[in-house]
């Protein structure tokens, strides 16, 4: 295999023990026909499996192999930053390690972006093996997104794709801590395009996208994306304004011509006028300087601990 390879596979790994032998030997079965060279790019997110010695064997028995292993859990999106960085190839596919991404479909996206399109995602039709509330609220996500962000991220898509070159060089300059890889890509432009799959089942074992990782990658998403979230603190402020002015008439009136208790007038219109408004705004201010608090500090993406890439523990 030559140095720099033409095709780069990155596959971020968490306790994923059950499914690397399987998804190696459909990538193996998948790349080979292609008559180029290859690489699989796997990140050890952490994982407290067996997952580690099961890619370190992989790697000793096969060159295309390579993996890094993280000093800890960083994360999904920082895993695929790490694969994307140290990738070699002239075109990087981005998949999962669950086996839901087809790695069949890997000769298509190739064959696709060599048609002039720098990006290719990969676009669901459908989902097997998730329930109903998680579709639902993957769809109503993606949507709703597509809506509040000045850029156009595609809907039903994860981060299953193939990229040239050029978009890693580009991705390496936007160093921000909270990383929507997705969103980043649809905001680098350039041409882009998609096909179109059927998602898959896991192969084995439970899905490690918990409903609280998925909050926090939209929150991530939106963030990252969008001033929506400040806009509604402004439009809820305005609104709570408004209804606080009705009811402060309401509360003059009583106090004059009606029946009240002394001081319940005045608590009663600073409570309704201020504390809606303080809530919403502070939490909203809250969360984005909590992200640019995360960015000032300039720390590392990740900590490399063990890998056979040259230059991936410097």
């Amino acid at each position: 295999m030559s140095s720099s390879p033409t095709l780069s596979v990155v596959i971020p790994v968490y306790n994923e023990e059950m499914n690397i032998g399987k998804l190696y030997q459909r990538l193996c079965s998948a790349l080979k026909p292609l008559n180029t060279d290859w690489e699989v790019v796997y990140v050890n997110d952490g994982s407290k499996d067996r997952s580690l010695s099961i890619l370190q064997g992989l790697a000793e028995s096969d060159s295309h192999v390579k993996y890094i292993d993280f000093s800890r859990n960083f994360g999904h999106q920082l895993a695929i930053t790490a694969g994307i960085e140290h990738a070699k190839g002239e075109w990087i596919v981005i998949m999962d390690g669950d086996g839901q991404d087809p790695p069949e479909l890997i000769p298509d996206l190739l064959d696709k972006a060599k048609e002039g399109f720098e990006v290719v995602y990969a676009r669901r039709r459908k989902r097997d093996g998730e329930n109903f509330l998680k579709k639902f609220t993957a769809r109503m996500f993606y949507r709703i997104l597509a809506k509040i962000t000045s850029i156009e991220i595609p809907v039903d898509t994860g981060d299953f794709r193939i990229i040239h070159r050029k978009i890693q060089r580009i991705l390496s300059k936007m160093p921000e801590q909270h990383k929507y890889i997705r969103g980043q890509i649809s905001w680098i432009g350039f041409n882009q395009t998609f096909l179109e799959y059927d998602r898959e089942e896991r192969m084995g074992g439970a899905t490690k996208f918990t409903y609280r990782k998925m909050m926090r990658f939209a929150l991530d998403g939106i963030s990252s994306f969008s001033t929506w979230p400040l806009k509604v603190a402004t439009i809820s402020g305005f609104i709570v304004s408004a209804v606080a002015f009705v009811l402060i008439i309401y509360s003059l009136y009583q106090k004059f011509f009606g029946s009240t208790e002394p001081g319940w007038t005045s608590l009663h219109i600073s409570v309704l006028f201020l504390g809606g408004i303080q809530l919403i705004g502070i939490g909203m201010l809250g969360e984005y300087l909590g992200r640019v608090s995360d960015n000032v500090k300039n720390r590392p993406h990740y900590i490399v601990r063990d890998s056979n890439i040259a230059d991936a523990e410097d």
